[in-house]
């Protein structure tokens, strides 16, 4: 499917790459890197609230910018396989549920987190709101996100 979508013979993907784990891990650590610099520019905010507010506008704009492209990288079972244990990306995870629910949350805000980008990434592909235009999409999942995480607006 890669090679077709692509343009190029299967004969060109597994040169460079010698097994399916390695494209699935190439694709993941593109997205992961992604998402680091959305983290990066949130911890880089004066405070708290800006922080999370640059958050959720972050990973909202990652999941609307790539709905047609990939699957979301924290929600796709073969990846979740592939990096169960990966630390850059439990590290990643951490600072995201931090920014999220803040620095002294406990344990049961990984919950809420995993919920809320699960829901993000999940509705930007959704049959339901497949036809609405990105920036609509974007202002009505940053709205539900504050929602979601008890904040105004």
């Amino acid at each position: 499917m890669i090679a077709d979508d692509i343009g190029v013979t299967k004969a060109a993907v597994y040169h460079q790459y010698n097994t399916k784990e390695e494209i699935v891990r190439a694709v993941a650590e593109s997205e992961l890197s992604r998402l680091e610099a959305v983290l990066d520019a949130a911890e880089s905010e004066a405070s708290p609230d800006g922080a999370r507010e640059a958050v959720i506008a972050g990973i909202v704009d990652l999941a609307v910018e790539r709905r047609h492209q990939v699957s979301s990288l924290l929600n796709d079972p073969v990846i979740g396989a592939l990096f169960r244990k990966d630390k850059r990306l439990l590290r990643d995870l951490g600072r995201l549920n931090r920014l999220l629910m803040g620095v002294d949350a406990g344990r049961e805000s990984q919950m809420a987190t995993a919920m809320l980008t699960a829901a993000i990434s999940g509705a930007v592909m959704h049959p339901l709101v497949v036809d609405r235009d990105e920036d609509t999409l974007r202002t009505q999942l940053q709205h539900l996100a504050r929602r979601f995480l008890n904040l105004p607006g």
